[in-house]
């Protein structure tokens, strides 16, 4: 089965699974983005924004995309949106429908477990976003060496269905050199869940 088909028959129960849970971790990730925006605000985009349960927590005076693959998701961030400028578009976060240099922060909550390819997730995200812009992540990741057994083994139907318990973070970030690691925090699970703040380098960075 692939994501599209599965996500399109969870959407209805998404929100019942991972609404409580994740609203704290959720809120304290996007508290790095500016609260008080410049004028014309930031472009920010939302990749793989699922039924908008970041979309509470986002800042006003931003320009904001939310992108996911699935029609189904889509429809039911809508009613989310409220007063926030944003632009709702059906994509894959592995292949960004958007311009190079397009963004000053990209969100990836709870997407790099669940893509097939996070690296070519990471490199996407990397292209579409603006030298000195910033990547904020929240995600299951395990460690460098870390054994992990039953996560893996669960791994062999769960990456079909929902989503991968066999990521390694740093393995991921090796293949995007552009991208630099600013903070990384434990958040949940004994650190299997981290909230991450990445960096790309300016074309004059040494």
């Amino acid at each position: 089965m692939s994501l599209r088909h599965s996500y399109t028959i969870i959407a209805p129960l998404y929100d019942a699974f991972l609404a409580a849970a994740g609203t704290g971790l959720r809120a304290a990730s996007l508290a790095q983005l500016p609260q008080q925006p410049r004028q014309g605000g930031l472009n920010i985009l939302i990749s793989g924004i699922g039924t908008g349960l970041d979309l509470p927590y986002l800042p006003p005076g931003h320009a904001y995309a939310g992108l996911d693959l699935t029609a189904a998701m889509l429809e039911r961030a809508k009613p989310r949106i409220g007063n926030l400028h944003l632009n709702l578009v059906r994509g894959d976060s592995m292949a960004l429908p958007f311009a190079s240099a397009s963004f000053d922060y990209v969100v990836l909550h709870l997407i790099l477990a669940i893509v097939p390819d996070a690296r070519s997730c990471l490199r996407e995200t990397a292209r579409v976003l603006k030298p000195g812009g910033h990547v904020l992540i929240l995600d299951k990741f395990l460690k460098p060496g870390e054994t992990a057994w039953l996560r893996r083994a669960l791994n062999l139907l769960s990456q079909h269905i929902v989503t991968r318990l066999d990521v390694i973070f740093e393995e991921v970030l090796e293949g995007v050199p552009e991208l630099k690691m600013e903070t990384d925090v434990p958040v949940l699970a004994g650190g299997w869940f981290r909230s991450i703040r990445l960096t790309k380098d300016r074309p004059d960075a040494e």
